[in-house]
This record gives structure tokens, C-alpha cells and sequence, in this order.
């Protein structure tokens, strides 16, 4: 009873105001009257209270988000289902989701007499501006009594999830190369034929299917062997975006930053619709390993929604995570480099059967002076050099570039690009 009369509205305080000051003014002045008008005034909120109070209806819920995953800008639609499973009726209820803010106000929505083992649907829509992982719910609803004296708040605890992932452009096909790879057991450059086994072992593992046991091999090492088995080769990439907040200009989803990670997304897709199987590296160290088939764009999309800038200052958390043994396609999305930056990037394409560089002009995401503009544009053209005579393939963005419009300029049968490279390595010389 107590939580009832908490949830007293303005206008139930109003008539316990109401009535007791008409009982006080009845003692005053001797009226029985005024007494029982003041009696009634304040029964009424009580009995709204109680009513309110008994009135605790067995009520169930369902969110569905469609999508579950939406591109920054994009709206996606949240759909309550509302079920009532009491054996009485319910009187109007409130409903309020929680949202936050980045995605708009708290929805609200009204609902009448819901018979009993019936249910409402009600829809509303969500988008936001900016990436990463949004909490839905809980859903709260209000029941109130008829005249509006009390209202008791109850609150579901099933909370849901939207994704707001960066916007991912199409990117033209154009022949990007890269290493060949077994996706098997191994990285071995061989692959089974159809209907036979590789004649490599490993150790038995728990879950391996008995008939592949090598005895031969079981019986000289004294353990339990099985053979092991080669998937078809398959192109494999490494993709790494430059997060250091030294490196990048700009403010909010105009950021050279948020541009980078957009670029980022849509290499990757791109990739990953090419056959690649793909791994991605963050200058703070993050690693998503090998990711393949229909699992890649989901879990790229996932990791770029909530990337944020690092406080590095400088790309060795990547470059020192690439295998010495090749890491085929290289790919990577940076911003400002200084001279040492781009010379130790240049090296790691010997590591790479190719070797990508996105290189994003950030002084041009701000409005920077005539003078820091020249030095800024002299320094990129000076490791850009570098990056082409380590035999990168470089691209530079600039603020409302278009990277499927850049993209092309990659490819290998671009002659420009490896005239520029061969011209930058003659210098080297």
C-alpha cells in the first residue's frame, strides 16, 4: 500500500490536499458537512491506490530489432509484442522503452483495455548518427486507475542490442593479387585431391573421427595419430586500420577518423566477397584472427561498430603482429604519418604478396592555416614516396573523396602506380 500511495499522480495529491483541508476546516467550524466532503475527497485517492494496487495484471513482452545490425544513418525498426495473461482485463497502460539518448527520445504509446490472453503490437523506429552497441529496453508500463489518481510503474529486465555499424560503400572489382593459402590444419602449401588423405599426421584430438587414425604412425610414437586434411587454398588478407588520435583531424561522424573506419569496413567486405579469408589489426594491439566464409562481414562489422581511437603513437602494435612467413594481401587504412612511421611501414610489404595503403590527408578534415597546409601537404608527399619505394600501392583520400572512385587506382594493371613505384625505387637506389 505504501508503494500505491507513492504512486500518487498530481491530481491524486491534489484531492489528499483537498480533503484534508476540508476536514480540518469541518473541525474549525463545527460543520458535519464539510466533514464527510472532506472524508469522501480523501477516500477517493486511497481507494485509487488500491485498486491500483490489486491491479497487478501477468503481462509478458517480446522486442524484435530489424535489422539487429543498421549502418550509421540508417533506420531500423524496434517491434513490442504485448501479451496479457491475466484472467481479468487490464485498464490503459503506458508503456515506455528506455533508449539512449544517441538514438532519440523514449518512445511512449498508449494502450486501451487489453482482454484477457490478448495482445498489442506496437512499432516504432530508431536510427543514429553514430557507430557502436546500443542496449534496448528495459520496457517499463504504467497502469493506472480510472481517474487518473495513481499510476504503479513496473519494469521488464529483457534488455536487446542494436549494432549501428560504419557505412559500407561498394567497391569496383579490379585485380588486387595476393597469397595463396591453405585453409586446412596447416599453412602448407599443398592440398589433398579429391578423395584422398594428406599424408602428414598430427596428435588425435578429442572430437576427431576415429577412422582417420594413422596406425603406422600411432605405433612409432607411441600416441594416437590421426591424418590430416587440406581445405582448398583460398586468398588470404590482413587489413589494418590506424586508430592513434595523433593521426587524425576532425570532430564527431566528420572525422578523418570515422572516414578511416567506414574505409576500413568496406576493404574488408570488399575482400571478403573477393574469397578472401581475412584478419584485422588495430595499432592498440586489437587482432581478429582469420575469419572465412559468411562469419568475415559479420564479425569486421561487429569489431569496426565499437572501435574507438587509441592513445599510441605509433603503428609497431600491428606491424609487429604480422608473420614474418607472409600475411598475402596487406592492407592498410592510416592517417598522418612522420618519417619514421612510414619507413617502418614500408618495410613490412617483404612480408606481404602485396601491400595496399590508404592514406588519409587529415589536415584537409579541419580548416588549417596556408602555411601548415604547405608543410602538411610537403610531408605526405614525402612518405607516400616511401611507402611506393617499399613497394606499396598507395592511395591518397582527402575530405569528401569517394573511395570507390580511389579504389581502382590500385589495381595492378594500373601502369601509373608501378611506374611510381619503379620511378621511387630507382631513386632508393
Amino acid at each position: 500500500m505504501r508503494e500505491a500511495l507513492r504512486g500518487l499522480t498530481l491530481r491524486g495529491r491534489s484531492f489528499v490536499s483537498a480533503g484534508l483541508a476540508c476536514v480540518l476546516a469541518a473541525f474549525v467550524v463545527g460543520q458535519q458537512d464539510v466533514l464527510r466532503l472532506g472524508l469522501f475527497v480523501l477516500g477517493l485517492p486511497v481507494l485509487a491506490a488500491f485498486w491500483a494496487m490489486r491491479s497487478r495484471y501477468r503481462l509478458a513482452h517480446s522486442r524484435e530489432v530489424v535489422p539487429p545490425r543498421a549502418p550509421v544513418g540508417a533506420v531500423a525498426e524496434v517491434r513490442l509484442h504485448v501479451k496479457n495473461l491475466s484472467a481479468w482485463p487490464t485498464t490503459v497502460l503506458l508503456l515506455e522503452d528506455r533508449l539512449s539518448y544517441t538514438l532519440g527520445g523514449r518512445p511512449r504509446f498508449v494502450l486501451d483495455r487489453v482482454e484477457s490472453g490478448g495482445a498489442r503490437d506496437v512499432t516504432y523506429p530508431i536510427r543514429s548518427d553514430v557507430r557502436g552497441k546500443y542496449a534496448l529496453g528495459p520496457l517499463s508500463v504504467r497502469v493506472a486507475d480510472p481517474f487518473g489518481l495513481c499510476e504503479l510503474t513496473r519494469a521488464f529486465t529483457a534488455c536487446d542490442e542494436l549494432i549501428v555499424t560504419p557505412v559500407v560503400h561498394n567497391l569496383p572489382e579490379i585485380g588486387l593479387g595476393g597469397e595463396w593459402a591453405g585453409g586446412g590444419d596447416t599453412r602448407s602449401r599443398s592440398v589433398a585431391s579429391a578423395g584422398e588423405n594428406d599424408a602428414s599426421t598430427r596428435e588425435y584430438r578429442h572430437g576427431d573421427d576415429l577412422r582417420k587414425v594413422h596406425w603406422k604412425s600411432t605405433a612409432r610414437t607411441g600416441e594416437l595419430m590421426v591424418r590430416r586434411e587440406e581445405q582448398p587454398w583460398q586468398s588470404r588478407s590482413t587489413l589494418i586500420l590506424d586508430t592513434r588520435s595523433a593521426a587524425h583531424l576532425g570532430d564527431g561522424p566528420g572525422s578523418s577518423f570515422e572516414w578511416a573506419v567506414s574505409a576500413a569496413a568496406s576493404i574488408g567486405i570488399h575482400l571478403a566477397h573477393s574469397g578472401h579469408s581475412l584478419r584485422f589489426l588495430t595499432d592498440a594491439g586489437q587482432d581478429v584472427g582469420t575469419t572465412m566464409g559468411t562469419t568475415t562481414e559479420r564479425v569486421l562489422l561487429e569489431t569496426l561498430a565499437t572501435v574507438q581511437m587509441s592513445k599510441q603513437h605509433s603503428l609497431r602494435g600491428a606491424t609487429n603482429r604480422l608473420s614474418s612467413a607472409g600475411e598475402g594481401l596487406l592492407v592498410a587504412v592510416v592517417g598522418m604519418l612522420d618519417a619514421e612511421e612510414a619507413t617502418a611501414l614500408a618495410r613490412t610489404s617483404q612480408a606481404a604478396a602485396g601491400a595496399i595503403a590508404v592514406v588519409l590527408n587529415a589536415p584537409t578534415w579541419t580548416g588549417a592555416s596556408a602555411k601548415s597546409h604547405a608543410m602538411s601537404q610537403q610531408a605526405l608527399a614525402t612518405n607516400t614516396a616511401v611507402l611506393r619505394s617499399g613497394g606499396w600501392r598507395v592511395i591518397v583520400a582527402e575530405q569528401g573523396a569517394s573511395l570507390a572512385a580511389l579504389w581502382p587506382q590500385v589495381s595492378r594493371r594500373s601502369t601509373g602506380s608501378f611506374r611510381a613505384a619503379g620511378t621511387m625505387r630507382e631513386v632508393a637506389r
